[in-house]
């Protein structure tokens, strides 16, 4: 009796420690199922797209190797990766960047530096925060042979030149040209091409590929030789839209400057999705103007100080030069119309 006892507390007791056991499992088996729950639930929330800010970017022209910086940061997503969804509206001879974007039409606008401090005189506010081009490829353009050291030499020549333009009334200033032939530039070379002695304006990085396939040699002489050289395919805001949205130019000017150290590279294949925007322009023309383009683009000040890249210096000058030609009501500070703290580092 008393060892039936003694096996009925045993089996008692064992039954007990099975049961402990289990509901330890249980408990511990909980625990873990709940950890790997709130887990996945941090992992969704983290992995959950973000969403991204629209803006508009309006050209200063149809699309072209000049804006492949911009192509090339929306090809490959940098945009996106800096949070925002970026709308390219090309620009043209009807299409004023300036106005659209002092309008509130769009957000952000590519400009020529002196456009954007003219713009200024007129009321507009406007503040550049980077630059794709460290100078200006507007150039004169001369028949093989028959090019010129100094710009004085225009004299007793016909010069194709649009009228008004900047520039020329620049150099008026500087050089007596009254013995020029001043003829308006519209677009086309029919009167340049047959006369030896004749001068178009022209830009570094398109008509000499034109004439190439004209079979005309030609030679050209840059502007800026003479002094006046402002940033080209500059990207601005206007100054309420900076202090309103100061990290949205920050993240749009990053994808802009890295957008144009991709392009340096891959150029012709962001090219064929240029031409998709502009297929007007054939392909080996966009590889001359990235070609020709390149050292103003990662040359000159941004070889060392990176794409985009602008001193004080430089536009205090512009300034200087535009008010000595009676384009500015007043000189100003430099500094109210252009920031480098919206650079990458």
């Amino acid at each position: 009796m008393k060892a039936l006892k003694r096996l009925s507390f045993l089996f008692l007791i064992t039954a007990m420690l099975i049961v402990l056991a289990a509901c330890g499992d249980s408990e511990s088996g909980g625990q873990t199922t709940e950890t790997e729950t709130d887990t996945t639930t941090e992992t969704e929330t983290a992995n959950e797209p973000t969403e991204l800010k629209d803006v508009k970017l309006v050209l200063n022209w149809f699309a072209k190797a000049q804006h492949g910086g911009v192509y090339a940061a929306q090809e490959n997503g940098l945009f996106e990766e800096n949070g925002l969804n970026v709308t390219i509206e090309p620009g043209g001879p009807q299409v004023s960047s300036i106005n659209m974007v002092a309008s509130g039409n769009a957000d952000f606008g590519l400009a020529h530096a002196d456009q954007i401090v003219v713009a200024r005189n007129e009321g507009i506010e406007l503040v550049a925060v980077a630059t794709a081009m460290q100078g200006s490829p507007q150039a004169f353009m001369f028949h093989k042979g028959h090019g010129i050291e100094d710009f004085d030499e225009l004299n007793g020549r016909k010069v194709y030149i649009q009228p008004g333009i900047t520039y020329w009334e620049y150099l008026k200033t500087q050089y007596d040209l009254s013995g020029v032939e001043e003829l308006a530039y519209t677009g086309q070379h029919v009167n340049f091409i047959p006369d030896k002695e004749a001068v178009t304006q022209a830009f570094l990085t398109s008509e000499p590929y034109f004439m190439e396939l004209e079979g005309v040699e030609v030679e050209t002489k840059l502007i800026s030789d003479a002094g006046y050289d402002p940033y080209n395919v500059v990207l601005y805001v206007t100054k309420d839209y900076l202090e309103e949205n100061g990290e949205t130019v920050k993240a749009f000017t990053k994808a802009f400057v890295e957008g144009w150290n991709l392009y340096k590279d891959s150029y012709e294949e962001i090219n064929a999705i240029i031409q998709q925007d502009n297929p007007d322009i054939e392909m080996e023309s966009l590889k001359f103007e990235a070609e020709s383009q390149a050292d103003f683009v990662y040359g000159m000040d941004a070889a060392e100080n990176g794409v985009g890249y602008m001193t004080e210096e430089r536009w205090a000058t512009l300034i200087q030069q535009l008010n000595d030609l009676g384009l500015l009501e007043e000189v100003f500070d430099a500094n109210e119309i252009f920031s480098t703290d919206y650079l990458p580092q």
